[in-house]
């Protein structure tokens, strides 16, 4: 690459690099407890660890990953295998006759299938710490959305670079027609592309993202379609889930982003294509993992931090990044003594982390299917309208071990999602009416999965996610807290930019170990993001004409 054509993390040209604060390259004699192995623990573990910040990381599971972590389930009984099934070892050919035919055949679990998309940056750069190509990342080739209702959309042939993408999506999408189009709110259009960031998260308080898309009267079809899928990504309903960032998502996932919504994911599960290997990375520089131990609580200890394990020791180190589930980071933050009810600010603080919501449960289910869904369908479908199924994942088509089970027994191994499931994870009857509904839309979808056989399934509800609700951005709990041994990190907390999920955990790992970092006088970490902004020419014309229009343009409720 030429001088004059600087590295970028990505094909979009506009893309934005927020610089690290300079400082020393190395730290003497300063350690951090790290609560948390998700995205966000593994990022602030790397970043202070480059800094050679001597790291221990505490986990509740056996396996890196956090939420996005995946886990063995042992080998096949013998009679869960159809007749005729070959065996395979791991390189994918067949074992010599006579050979254990579940010996090598993997079968593992997970909390489901995440996207990584193009503009997920800065996650993308803590993977390229131990794959410096990404070669354990492969592309999907589209990322289809059908209705009940009969309508499809794909973004295969929808050109990356705005506006020529979102008006490409127009012209192609069935959902949109010339009448549904005159009665589009134009000054609320106007509003996704008249962003600009962290402003556009305050704007939207006291709206969600449900009374938006009531506001901008999209075509029904459309709002399904192209909005309402993308808002319960989140695990939330569209009525309790924050305008400002379905907004958000819409500029980075589309109108602000050149990157394009189309993906890549893992070649096989979370753990061996990507958290395995970050952790043999870590160790090499010198981290301590200690999984499967819980925090009990947090302490001050010396001018630092105490991390009290529930097995017994305590940890001692200068600085703690709480990096947990929400209701973890909940519980420890708000109660013992490290951060105290003394003061104004510690005592708001408390309130609003204390304020902060876990999203509705969601559902993966697993099925190891006796026959293969058929050769043309998608790796990954979303769908609107087919009951609680919100999407189907159809494994064998990018993960290593899904594939194997296909060459071995011709099935296919198939996993669906429901989110924002209206009862509680302890409901045993709403789970297996929920299970008989997904059963049977997934034969709706895919008729030749009607009578297959389910050899072996794996049925997972959790609600530990956090809910980005409609309250006021700035009360949300960001990196930085009242006790300078204690920093935030996590797809929950308050970041400024437009960035969300796995990006954000990424994202707010890095700053809380740039934020440790610039306290030591080191020299933190640079960040990249899409455009803060709305993108030339449209974003400054359409924030002209809202701006004429009153701080939210025609925004009667």
């Amino acid at each position: 690459m030429s001088r004059s054509q600087p590295w970028r993390p990505g094909r979009d040209r506009l893309a934005v690099r927020h610089p690290a604060a300079p400082g020393a390259r190395r730290v003497d004699r300063r350690s951090v407890v790290v609560v948390g192995g998700g995205i966000a623990g593994l990022a602030a573990a790397t970043g202070l660890a480059e800094r050679r910040v001597r790291v221990t990381v505490i986990q509740r599971e056996a396996q890196l990953g956090g939420r996005v972590r995946a886990w063995p389930l042992g080998t096949w009984p013998v009679d869960v295998l159809p007749a005729g099934a070959r065996p395979v070892n791991s390189a994918g050919s067949d074992e010599a006759p006579g050979a254990d035919r579940t010996a090598e055949l993997p079968r593992t679990m997970s909390r489901g299938f995440h996207a990584f998309f193009r503009q997920y940056y800065n996650l993308r750069s803590l993977l390229r710490r131990a794959d410096p190509a990404l070669e354990r990342l492969r592309p999907v080739a589209d990322y289809p959305l059908i209705s009940s209702a009969g309508m499809a959309d794909s973004f295969a042939k929808i050109p990356r670079t705005p506006p020529f993408s979102f008006a490409s999506f127009v012209l192609l999408s069935p959902s949109f027609s010339a009448a549904s189009l005159a009665r589009v709110n134009v000054s609320a259009a106007l509003e996704l592309l008249s962003v600009e960031f962290p402003d556009t998260f305050s704007r939207y308080d006291g709206e969600s993202a449900a009374a938006f898309l009531d506001r901008l009267r999209f075509p029904p079809a459309a709002r399904h379609l192209a909005l309402e899928v993308f808002a319960r990504s989140f695990f939330a309903h569209p009525s309790d889930f924050s305008a400002g960032e379905l907004v958000a998502m819409f500029h980075s996932y589309f109108l602000g982003s050149a990157e394009g919504l189309l993906f890549d994911v893992p070649t096989d599960d979370y753990d061996t294509a990507l958290w395995a290997p970050l952790g043999r990375h870590l160790a090499g520089l010198g981290v301590q993992v200690r999984a499967e131990e819980t925090v009990e609580r947090l302490s001050s200890h010396d001018d630092g931090v105490g991390v009290h394990l529930k097995s017994g020791p305590t940890l001692h180190a200068d600085a703690c990044v709480l990096a947990a589930d929400p209701a973890t980071t909940r519980q420890l933050a708000t109660t013992g003594d490290l951060v105290s009810d003394d003061g104004d600010e510690s005592t708001r603080w408390r309130e609003q982390l204390a304020a902060t919501r876990n999203a509705p449960p969601f559902a993966v289910w697993r099925l190891w299917l006796d026959r293969p869904v058929r050769s043309d369908r998608p790796p990954f479908l979303g769908t609107s309208g087919f009951g609680p199924l919100d999407n189907v994942s159809v494994l064998e088509l990018f993960e290593d071990g899904a594939a194997a089970w296909r060459r071995a027994t011709g099935g296919s191994v198939v996993e669906l999602h429901a989110y924002a499931l209206p009862y509680a994870v302890d409901d045993d009857t709403a789970q297996a009416e929920s299970r008989d509904r997904l059963r049977a839309e997934l034969s709706r979808i895919y008729p030749e999965t009607a009578e297959a056989v389910v050899r072996h399934s794996e049925w997972l509800v959790r609600d530990d996610c956090p809910l980005a609700g409609t309250g006021a951005w700035r009360a949300r709990p960001g990196v930085q807290t009242p006790h300078p041994g204690l920093v935030l990190a996590g797809d929950g907390v308050r970041c400024d930019f437009p960035v969300a999920l796995m990006e954000r955990a990424a994202t707010t790992g890095f700053q809380a170990a740039n934020a440790l970092l610039g306290r030591w006088n080191v020299a933190g970490h640079e960040l990249w993001t899409v455009p803060m902004a709305g993108r030339p020419p449209l974003g400054p014309l359409a924030t002209r004409r809202v701006n004429a229009r009153g701080r939210r343009g025609d925004h009667s409720r």
